[in-house]
């Protein structure tokens, strides 16, 4: 009875060792993602941030230096072309005078009031020279009817009156003028707020809206000085609106005007459509984020999705492109996870009857996702995706969602 137990034990360890070793000798199953290789639609797309922007936007400007008052209108407000007052301007008050300047103007006043003094004067002798010449006039006049003075003293005597006439009417215009002068040496010496008020309100202009729409930004809603040309504030039509985007100039020539493109991350649940309208010829330099300079060109899109399906988008709102440069709508693809190069070309795994086939391929056109399959590969046959380390030409293969 031991003997068969040493036996039967011996024969246990036997077996055990030799299972051990066949499941050792075994080739190795590696668990894989597997792809299927099929026709469908593949998008090459250029892709950049972007930002909306009116089309038309009016910057309304003062016409003249004054005082502009408090706005009548603030942002978001409706305005009619022609109709709405968006702004309106005042006389600006007077400058403050220093001591110099205030003594000067002082002085200019009473040179002045001398000088209407003098043109009363003046008037006062225009009116005597003339009621004597009338005299002299009518004494002539009277020797002459009775013939004892000859017909030239007379004309020298109402030539006489008409001098002395006009004498009077030139008196007359001085001293108007020097009161005129008067008054405006008068008006250097006004000070602000002389009146009552910091500005006189006898006259204003009245700004109107140049266009409809709406009001999209003030520089200041409070009454202040401004200098003609001065912004006061802009208009637009909201609903108006395209996109412009800065694209590094590699990738600007890849584009065409047409070229249908996504927008997204604009807030909304789905991503609009646009048109690319304009690829401005001239490029820019720019800045990027990590300080290195990049040849930038401008490009402008225009919305394709109807302006009721995006009501929230406005001036100014950030956004996000996929500009498709290339389409093809029966493609071979494949997941561009599946590919790598081998010895500078590029391969993919293929399994066939369980194993990892190595297979050169040639591609074409690619995104993020997938890759234009031109030679290599049939459409329904699997490729092993993000092959690792362990995957080489026979190894055995098993499908990790089987597991």
């Amino acid at each position: 009875m031991a003997s068969f137990r040493k036996i039967l034990t011996g024969a246990v360890a036997v077996a055990a060792v030799g299972g051990i070793a066949w499941v050792a000798l075994q080739p190795e199953v590696v668990p894989v993602d597997l792809a299927k290789v099929e026709r469908g639609a593949l998008e090459v797309t250029v892709n950049a941030d972007g930002e909306t922007r009116i089309r038309d936007v009016f910057d309304v400007t003062a016409p003249v230096t004054g005082r502009v008052l408090r706005s009548p209108v603030q942002i978001g407000d409706v305005v009619v072309a022609d109709d709405t007052v968006v702004a309106r301007i005042e006389p600006g008050a007077p400058a403050f005078l220093d001591e110099r300047s205030r003594s000067q103007a002082e002085a200019a006043v009473a040179q002045a009031v001398a000088a209407v003094s003098l043109a009363t004067t003046q008037i006062s002798i225009a009116e005597a020279d003339l009621s004597f010449a009338q005299s002299q006039l009518s004494r002539v006049h009277d020797l002459h009817e009775r013939g004892t003075i000859p017909q030239a003293q007379l004309d020298q005597a109402e030539l006489a009156v008409d001098v002395a006439a006009a004498q009077l009417d030139s008196a007359h215009a001085s001293f108007d003028m020097r009161e005129a002068e008067l008054a405006a040496q008068r008006a250097v010496l006004i000070q602000p707020g002389a009146g009552g008020g910091a500005v006189s309100t006898s006259c204003c202009i009245d700004i109107l809206a140049p266009a409809s729409g709406s009001v999209l930004s003030l520089e200041n809603e409070s009454a202040r000085m401004v200098m003609a040309g001065s912004q006061i504030l802009s208009i637009g039509r909201p609903g108006d609106l395209e996109i412009t985007a800065d694209l590094l100039s590699t990738d600007a020539v890849r584009i065409t005007a047409g070229n249908m493109a996504y927008v997204e991350r604009w807030g909304g649940p789905e991503a609009l459509e646009a048109k690319v309208r304009v690829i401005e010829p001239a490029g820019f330099t720019k800045i990027s984020a990590l300080g290195i300079e990049e040849q930038r060109v401008k490009v402008l899109l225009d919305f394709v999705t109807p302006e009721a399906e995006r009501p929230a988008l406005g001036h100014g709102f950030r956004v996000f492109l996929r500009v498709v440069e290339w389409r093809g709508d029966e493609v071979l693809r494949l997941p561009i996870s599946a590919l790598f190069r081998e010895n500078g070309d590029w391969a993919v795994f293929v399994v066939e009857a369980g194993q990892a086939v190595l297979r050169p391929v040639t591609i074409g056109q690619r995104n993020t996702e997938f890759a234009e399959v031109l030679s290599g590969l049939e459409p329904d046959e699997v490729v092993i995706t993000h092959p690792g380390d362990k995957i080489s030409d026979g190894v055995l293969v098993l499908d990790r969602e089987a597991l």
